[in-house]
């Protein structure tokens, strides 16, 4: 064996292991707000912890926009609740285990008079409409024994008006005062988060700030992740930048090894991932979106997306999230009306390199418009193998897990001009999958050639999702056939025909 070819071989072997060994990688992500996902069962001894400026509203109430609230600063929406826990999330573990999700990605939790908790008063206390520590530590316990991992939704770039902390600071004679960006030129006199009257913005450029949210053993961050928590997700990520999320990810990984830091940036992932573990990939959801509604071509969707993976690093993509709708967006149903264009652009979310991640309601059809229509409570009466998009979503995710080289494998471009097509590969080519999608109105046949040198000449191939017609493959071109709005998901039939297959020793 040639000394080029062993050390190819040991090298691929190596860097799959390595990533199929970390959760981080191509995980089935399912987002949930904890008061919207499941009725409490302890509503009524809960009551009292709803009184004014908070509402507390019926499980089959629907969220509207609410005016201004000039007494509390907030809009009265943002003050309206539905009761749900952290104990009935646990209640409800059975059902996303079985929906195959590997990490559980809780909206902020933290101690705040809204709703979202975006705005925390105390980040080192649980809201008490949501329970207390000793209920997140069950949860986590509970997630853990499943082999299910937990990301709580960290707020480190602002805080709320009623945090202690920030009340301190107005005083310019506090040795805090320094902890905001107080200025008289600023129409609050403090810097907000996108000028909103409840949200003053850290002072990140002091050292003790970032000491008191992630650097100091009794940090907000390494605290979480020693009491069990597995990561983060960092709300509005590209405010904190380069530099800080960096140093905020290096000492979440000094604290818990192999945790995930994981940041909600609308930019283009490409620098990004030099800083943190992963993005949130809105240039996916950007690119999925024209290329299903005809702004992009075929073409120019298969270039754009090469782009993006070729700039990035595999390593952080894998462990990006692949998001169409979450909290901040209308959701998928309202967003992409029509059921076969949803359906494309859902294949791509779990075909490409990346973490899918899953908005709750989202797997049963939920509908809902921009925040905070799209917040609803989760529609439990939808969950049953009679909801067609229920069993779609779990064919998705039962693709996704069972698929190695989905989760784990390496992309492969293709220059194809009619059709969406591309390759994930691992170093075993019974791992092979090829995507193929015709996002136009017209039927489409295209010879594409497939750079892999491990596809074997007059191939077959099954079919794992879709329906498609591959026609031939020969010596790397493969012909294929998409009716309008169509696709297919396959992989190369390796098996022995009575005593032989080209594959035995690739």
């Amino acid at each position: 064996m040639s000394n080029l070819y062993k050390n190819r071989v040991e090298k691929e072997v190596k860097k799959f292991s390595k990533r199929e060994k970390d959760f981080r990688n191509g995980a089935i992500v399912y987002q949930i707000l904890v008061d919207r996902f499941a009725p409490s069962e302890n509503l009524e001894i809960k009551k009292d912890l709803y009184k004014y400026p908070k509402v507390l509203k019926a499980w089959d109430e629907t969220p509207k926009p609410g005016p201004f609230n000039k007494d509390v600063k907030y809009w009265e929406h943002e003050l309206e609740y539905w009761g749900g826990d952290l104990k009935s999330v646990i209640s409800k573990l059975k059902y996303i285990k079985d929906l195959g999700v590997d990490v559980l990605y809780l909206n902020p939790i933290p101690e705040s008079l809204s709703n979202h908790k975006y705005d925390a008063s105390d980040y080192m206390k649980i809201s008490k409409e949501y329970g207390t520590a000793e209920d997140l530590k069950e949860l986590c316990d509970r997630l853990h024994q499943e082999d299910m991992k937990i990301i709580l939704d960290g707020v480190f770039n602002h805080v709320g008006i009623n945090n202690p902390i920030y009340i301190e600071a107005q005083d310019p004679k506090s040795d805090k005062h320094d902890w905001f960006d107080f200025n008289e030129k600023y129409p609050h006199g403090v810097r907000l988060w996108a000028d909103v009257p409840s949200m003053p913005e850290w002072n990140l450029e002091n050292e003790k700030v970032r000491d008191y949210l992630y650097r100091a053993k009794d940090s907000v961050i390494r605290s979480y992740l020693r009491n069990g928590i597995d990561g983060w997700r960092l709300d509005v990520a590209f405010d904190i930048g380069y530099k800080f999320l960096s140093e905020l990810t290096e000492n979440a990984h000094d604290e818990k090894k192999g945790s995930l830091v994981v940041g909600e940036i609308w930019n283009y992932p490409k620098d990004w991932l030099d800083s943190i573990d992963g993005v949130m990939n809105f240039t996916f959801r950007e690119l999925t979106k024209r290329a299903i509604n005809g702004d992009l071509s075929p073409k120019q969707a298969n270039t754009y997306l090469d782009q993006m993976i070729t700039d990035s690093n595999m390593e952080g993509l894998l462990k990006s999230w692949l998001i169409l709708d979450n909290h901040d967006t209308a959701r998928l149903t309202d967003q992409i009306k029509d059921d076969k264009d949803r359906k494309l652009a859902q294949v791509l979310q779990f075909t490409l390199p990346g973490s899918p991640n899953v908005y709750y309601g989202t797997e049963l059809g939920m509908e809902g418009g921009n925040e905070p229509l799209s917040r609803a409570p989760m529609r439990w009466d939808m969950v049953n193998d009679s909801n067609e998009t229920y069993r779609w979503t779990k064919s998705l995710i039962h693709m996704h897990q069972n698929q190695r080289a989905l989760k784990i494998g390496d992309f492969i471009s293709t220059r194809a001009e009619k059709i969406i097509a591309f390759e994930r590969k691992t170093d075993n080519v019974d791992d092979t999958v090829l995507v193929f999608m015709n996002p136009t109105d017209k039927e489409v046949i295209e010879d594409i050639l497939i750079a892999d040198s491990k596809i074997m000449n007059f191939s077959n191939f099954d079919i794992i999702l879709g329906d498609g017609k591959i026609i031939d493959f020969w010596a790397g071109f493969i012909k294929v056939s998409l009716k309008p709005k169509a696709f297919v998901v396959v992989k190369p039939n390796t098996k022995v025909v009575e005593s032989y297959t080209a594959y035995k020793r690739v």
